[in-house]
């Protein structure tokens, strides 16, 4: 899922964190955020939920973050 890390980070939040904020493993925090595994959808929600943004960032692609067309800083 490609914004999730970012999303963590900018959250400041180590993976562990954010599973526990989210009711989930950390195992499972890392597994998506490498690619090996894909989140479900419920997964998703409380990633989202627990990083208080809209699930669809999660999704975008590092090109289309919020702010950060182009390369911009």
């Amino acid at each position: 899922m490609p914004g999730l890390r970012r999303a963590r980070e900018r959250a400041l939040l180590t993976q562990a964190e954010l599973a526990e904020r989210a009711g989930i493993q950390r195992a499972t925090v890392n597994r998506i955020e490498t690619g090996a595994t894909a989140a479900r959808f419920t997964t998703v929600r409380k990633l989202a939920a627990a990083l208080d943004i809209d699930p669809t960032e999660l999704m975008a692609p590092a090109n289309e973050e919020k702010g950060n067309d182009h390369g911009e800083r």
